[in-house]
């Protein structure tokens, strides 16, 4: 398995835990006595002023923490996602035709079909038709978390699909957030975009390796963003593919610059009696000089990639999910999964993302345009198919996108939709597993 792929599992694994413990949190605190303390803590307002400029406002208006987490923090998380992106179509599992086509149409199906079934299922209504997207989302943390419980008896082949999927799903929830989720536009501000937008692609091009000027720019797109009437998040995702992914002068000359300081700094044997070293002003050149060079050989992708990882997964998404899955259960009651968004978001997850998902791929798969993963046969691929409706952080993102701005008359909506996605991410895990113990090999 390729190893950076190794390296994000094991990252989304820790996730995963993390993410399970505050989103179970926020359902406790949200049903406690208490609770009136928990959901007024996010309508407080927020500001980061210099003189009468306030960055986190919206139409001269302060934006409250519960948007400062929705649409300043989840910038971040989406600039993550577009890094991992990157770097996947470069070098990784969606960098070729024959790595690609299989989780790119397994993606697509995944997509289309619980649209679909959500358009069948739901009323039919303009304001609950809003969340149709909701269930298109398959969460990568919680996904390959299920699938990691069954350790080595999972082929990597498997993992790889499921890995890659996820990062496909990822950009294609980007898309529809960016065409279908914007408001009213705002000229001026869209035109600072562009600029801003021109900036980064011009740095990108001649190759200006500096992060500060990517984040910089990015934070000034991400204000106009936000007052143009585009989703705030997709300033993330359009820094992210203009970071560089290649190094100044190459890996060869910075390995052999290493190599070079290394032959000249002086050998020393120690005389064991001293333990204090003092170097000369030379030997510390050397050392500075060898450690800028393999500073130097990681490239802005992957160190920024590398840096924001905990961030996005010890704060940003876990903050997330404590802002926006605490949901009042004792104001809800059965209807609000035996109809309306509630069973429709259930049935598109799943029912929609695995039949999506299973359906395209076998087609795909029987036209011998691609090949079942490696070491895995039908049973234990739509095993791994019904992991796909797990959705969690981009569905409550979507889900907020769609039914927040409808006012209070329409805020049933989005909590039914919540719970939804709760039941419907709850439901796949659990079909996933029983079929994933069922038909996996018992021993690896």
């Amino acid at each position: 398995m390729n190893y950076s792929l190794k390296s994000m599992i094991k990252r989304y694994v820790n996730d995963s835990c993390v993410l399970i413990v505050f989103a179970i949190l926020a359902l406790i605190l949200a049903n406690s006595p208490i609770k009136e303390h928990y959901f007024a803590i996010w309508d407080s307002e927020v500001q980061l002023s210099a003189g009468g400029f306030n960055l986190f406002s919206h139409g001269g208006h302060p934006l409250t923490l519960m948007q400062v987490i929705n649409d300043f923090l989840m910038a971040l998380f989406f600039l993550s996602v577009g890094l991992e992106i990157k770097r996947e179509i470069l070098v990784g599992e969606l960098s070729s035709r024959q790595k690609a086509m299989l989780p790119i149409i397994g993606a697509c199906g995944g997509m289309l079909v619980p649209v679909l079934v959500f358009w069948l299922v739901c009323p039919n209504d303009a304001e609950m038709m809003r969340g149709v997207a909701i269930p298109m989302a398959t969460d990568i943390a919680f996904s390959l978390g299920v699938l990691s419980l069954f350790g080595n008896r999972v082929p990597a082949g498997l993992k790889i699909f499921l890995a890659a999927l996820a990062v496909a799903d990822d950009l294609g929830g980007i898309i529809v957030i960016a065409l279908f989720y914007s408001t009213s536009i705002d000229t001026e501000y869209l035109l600072i975009a562009a600029a801003c937008t021109l900036m980064l692609t011009f740095g990108n091009y001649r190759r200006v390796m500096k992060k500060s000027f990517y984040l910089a720019t990015g934070l000034v797109l991400w204000y106009a963003m936000l007052n143009s009437g585009i989703h705030a998040t997709i300033a993330g995702v359009v820094v992210a593919f203009c970071i560089p992914a290649s190094l100044h002068k190459g890996s060869p000359y910075y390995i052999e610059r290493i190599r070079e300081n290394i032959k000249t700094f002086p050998v020393t044997k120690p005389d064991g009696k001293h333990h204090t070293v003092i170097l000369s002003n030379d030997e510390v050149h050397i050392l500075k000089s060898i450690e800028s060079a393999a500073d130097k050989l990681i490239s802005p992708l992957q160190d920024l990639e590398d840096n924001l990882h905990k961030i996005i997964g010890y704060i940003v998404i876990p903050l997330f999910a404590f802002a926006n899955v605490g949901i009042d259960i004792s104001a809800m009651d059965a209807a609000c999964i035996t109809g309306g968004v509630g069973l429709s978001v259930i049935c598109g997850l799943l029912i929609g993302k695995f039949v999506g998902v299973f359906t395209f791929s076998w087609i795909a798969i029987r036209c011998k345009i691609v090949q079942l993963p490696q070491g895995s046969d039908w049973k234990s691929f739509a095993a791994v198919c019904m992991l796909c409706g797990i959705g969690l952080t981009v569905s409550i993102f979507i889900a907020d996108l769609s039914y927040a701005s409808l006012g209070n008359e329409a805020g049933n909506l989005l909590n039914e939709a919540k719970l939804g996605i709760l039941c419907g991410s709850a439901l796949s895990a659990i079909a996933g597993c029983v079929l994933l113990n069922k038909f996996l090999p018992k021993k690896a």
